[in-house]
Formats: C-alpha cells, sequence, structure tokens
C-alpha cells in the first residue's frame, strides 16, 4: 500500500468522523487511567456500567485507596480479570499519591512504571488526554493493520512502529480512534463488514468474496 493510498484512507476515515474518540466515559484523567486499566479483555461498555457506580464513591487515588481492594472488586466484578485488576488499581493510586502528588504523569515511563499499566495503555492514555501523537495497538487494530495492508506485523510493537511511519501528520493524532472504532464495528475479526466498508477499494483484502 503506497502513501497516496494510506493518505486517501484516513481523509475518508476524517471526512465520516472528524472528531474520533474513546468510548470510555470519563472526566478526569485518572478517570480514564483506571478505565482504561479495565479495559483489558473486557468491552468499553461493561467498563462503563462498573465505573459509573464506582466514580461516584471513589474517583480520586485517595478515594480509592481508602475504598480497599474488597469493596473495589465489589465494584468492578462484571469485568473480566476483576482480582488482578482490584491489585494493580490498589497499587496503581498508591504509587500516583506517593510519587506523583495523585496526578496521572504526561510521559510514557512513568506512566509504564504503575501496576498494570503496559505500553499500549501508556498510548491511550497519552494520546486521548494529554494529545500526544500514539497510537494503541490493541487486537483490534493489530488485526485490522495486517489485514488491509496498513502494517504488516508479527507483534503490536512492530505494527506500532509501522503504523507511526507510514501515517501522515496530519492524521496520526486520530488514527488511534479511527482504527479502533473501524476494527471494532466493520473490520470485524471473523466476518468483516466489507459492504459497508468506506475504504474497500484500498484495501488488500479478499473482500468481495466476503457475504454481507
Amino acid at each position: 500500500m503506497n502513501k497516496k493510498q494510506i493518505s486517501e484512507i484516513f481523509h475518508r476515515f476524517r471526512h465520516a468522523n472528524p472528531h474520533p474518540t474513546t468510548e470510555l466515559v470519563y472526566e478526569t484523567s485518572f478517570e480514564l487511567l483506571i478505565s482504561v486499566i479495565l479495559s483489558a479483555q473486557a468491552t468499553d461498555k461493561s467498563v462503563n456500567l462498573a465505573t459509573k457506580l464506582l466514580f461516584k464513591i471513589a474517583n480520586t487515588p485517595e478515594k480509592i485507596v481508602a475504598l480497599g481492594e474488597k469493596k473495589l472488586k465489589q465494584y468492578i466484578n462484571s469485568i473480566g480479570l476483576y482480582n488482578s485488576k482490584a491489585k494493580n488499581i490498589i497499587k496503581t493510586c498508591q504509587v500516583l499519591i506517593e510519587k506523583h502528588h495523585s496526578e496521572v504523569p504526561d510521559n510514557r515511563e512513568a506512566l509504564e512504571e504503575l501496576a498494570g499499566v503496559g505500553r499500549k495503555t501508556a498510548n491511550v492514555i497519552l494520546n486521548t488526554y494529554f494529545g500526544h501523537p500514539t497510537i494503541a495497538v490493541d487486537t483490534h487494530i493489530f488485526r485490522l493493520a495486517n489485514r488491509i495492508g496498513l502494517a504488516h506485523g508479527k507483534t503490536p510493537l512492530e505494527v506500532e512502529k509501522q503504523l507511526t511511519k507510514v501515517i501522515a501528520p496530519e492524521y496520526i493524532h486520530d488514527a488511534h480512534h479511527w482504527l479502533i472504532l473501524h476494527g471494532r464495528y466493520i473490520c470485524i475479526a471473523r466476518k468483516p463488514r466489507c459492504p459497508e466498508c468506506i475504504i474497500k477499494d484500498l484495501c488488500e483484502y479478499p473482500h468481495k468474496t466476503v457475504a454481507s
């Protein structure tokens, strides 16, 4: 796929959705951080249902530490891996209080030192809240990029590096959200909805063989 084709893909994404953003519901950088930690191997919808109640009671590091791991689990037990996530969230809150004045840090190294925060989660925070031109490669973006020909990588990091290299600066900030939404609702795993796709003529996937 050449630069002209890639540019056209993101031109169409922008035309269809000029201001893309996460589907997680949050008001502060801390709420976004907790939501993203919870979203690993879970849907945004399930996370939003849990945090709607949780954030009414505890939406700061101090309040979540005061809530405690046992009570925290009661709010998030509808989400997959909630036991380990509760432990990580408590640890993360303690570090934020002790090392960052209860503020979410605006740099990758500090973010990745937090429990439950890897490169993907850090990229989401940096992009969505702080406006950095990062791309968080989740399962949707990894599948989508390899399938349509935007990038060909065996690991999320390989795909991230390739995407960052080939996507034009004017599109790079919003690319993360466009790709996730496209992968979540159109270019889905088992039966991609090619007839509904706005970039199907630019895609390397043999969509003509896919039923509507």
